[in-house]
């Protein structure tokens, strides 16, 4: 089952309050600001700043 609309919808990033986006994988949230990854396990986000990755830039 995949995040529905409706809460990618209301998600933010937890540590600036920006937007972010799904990844091509849809395997984790991204914020472009912060250069952070939030990863989905199970279904559901981890919207924890300590458990970010950081985000390679091209």
């Amino acid at each position: 089952m995949a995040i529905s609309k409706e809460l990618l919808d209301i998600l933010v990033c937890p540590k600036c309050k920006g937007d972010i986006y799904l990844t091509p994988a849809g395997d984790g949230l991204i914020c472009d600001k912060c250069k952070l990854l939030y990863e989905i396990k199970d279904d559901i986000p981890v919207m924890l700043i300590d458990e970010a990755k950081k985000v390679e830039e091209d």
